[in-house]
């Protein structure tokens, strides 16, 4: 069975190839030279998801081959950041030898941080009783005097948390450190030291502007606490639950005092903003009061509907975050009907892979 290994050798090539395709692919929205934001060769992923593979007396981590969908054994996980290629070895040696916490096991998830927080979840086919409660209590216990580490079981309609469901984590911006909650199974971004290059490359675009910021698709709150300093206010939304409350959150924690943070799709907003639908979970905000002429939008992979392309085309600047080339050319070519691209950036959030997390940077003409 293949070992999953890096050949760090090959980085650089893999992002100038990167580097080449979105130059030939933008440029022809006149963008200028490209900013490039490397990663890290190794040990640059906060999460990691595994299936178990039971083999006996043995069991092992393991992914699957994406076209030939073959099983590949992993032991080391070149890609996985310290903590958890650690907690890794020690997991497969603590539930190799526990009947109770392994039987019917087969999936882990890891979520770590740069300040040392780690939660491991694992996943059952079959309820989760008393026995395996004390099991996996006993076993928290005992990691707990080296680890900051907390577990999640989760099996058919059964979720038991043994401390929190979610890490600290604390990036560095230009020299500040903000604080984020990350909750189990909500969106952050895996390369942490690439989203602190991201944030550093908001921050530098915001400086000089002025009024206030509206930034849709926020998820916790990564850029726009990041970006409040440089504002008078600022107006978030974002549709997942989990992750208004963490933003809600994140914004206590790092003593933000001119950002509020709604629950909207996108296309709520749209429709508020043109005055069509009336929203209670409004009360207490008036969208007149803001004064906004910078928006932030950081939508998913299938990037952004018409309408609220049309809607962000309204505002002076745009900050258009991408996890998707295809679809922000898509938007680009919409959006540079008023606007201009005047800066461009890739961020290698996904080393080794065809994935490139992208921001581009748009005034009106």
């Amino acid at each position: 069975m293949p070992v999953i290994t890096i050949d760090t050798a090959t980085y650089e090539q893999q992002l100038a190839e990167k580097q080449t395709r979105i130059s030939a692919q933008f440029a022809r929205f006149n963008a200028p030279q490209l900013e490039v934001f490397e990663s890290a060769k190794t040990q640059y992923r906060q999460r990691a998801e595994f299936r178990v593979w039971h083999d006996g007396d043995d069991l092992y981590h393991i992914m699957f081959d994406q076209e030939s969908k073959q099983k590949i054994r992993v032991e080391t996980f070149d890609p996985a950041a310290p903590l958890i290629s650690e907690i890794m070895q020690v997991m497969m040696e603590k539930l190799r030898h526990n009947e109770i916490l392994r039987r019917k096991l087969f999936q882990i998830d890891y979520l770590s941080t740069l300040s040392g927080e780690i939660l491991v979840s694992l996943l059952y086919h079959k309820q989760l009783d008393d026995e395996w409660l004390a099991a996996i209590n006993a076993l928290r216990s005992e990691l707990q005097k080296t680890y900051k580490i907390d577990f999640i079981g989760r099996a058919r309609k059964q979720k038991i948390v043994l401390g929190n469901d979610f890490v600290t984590e604390q990036l560095t911006v230009n020299g500040q450190t903000y604080q984020y909650q990350q909750v189990e199974n909500s969106f952050t971004q895996p390369n942490a030291k690439v989203n602190e290059k991201m944030l550093e490359w908001a921050q530098d675009l915001c400086a000089p502007l002025e009024n206030d910021l509206l930034e849709l698709y926020c998820g916790n709150g990564n850029f726009s606490i990041a970006l409040a300093g440089s504002f008078n206010k600022v107006l978030a939304t974002e549709i997942s639950k989990s992750s208004v409350n963490s933003a809600q959150i994140n914004i206590a924690a790092n003593k933000v005092e001119n950002l509020d943070i709604i629950r909207m799709s996108s296309e709520e907003f749209t429709q508020a903003m043109k005055g069509e639908r009336q929203f209670s979970r409004l009360n207490g905000i008036t969208l007149q009061d803001y004064n906004c002429q910078t928006i932030l939008v950081d939508p998913p992979r299938a990037g952004m509907d018409e309408l609220t392309c049309r809607l962000v085309s309204n505002y002076d600047n745009i900050i258009y975050i991408s996890c998707n080339p295809d679809t922000l050319e898509r938007d680009l070519d919409m959006l540079c009907e008023t606007h201009s691209v005047s800066r461009i950036a890739i961020f290698d959030q996904f080393p080794y892979t065809h994935h490139v997390e992208s921001g581009v940077f748009l005034q009106r003409k």
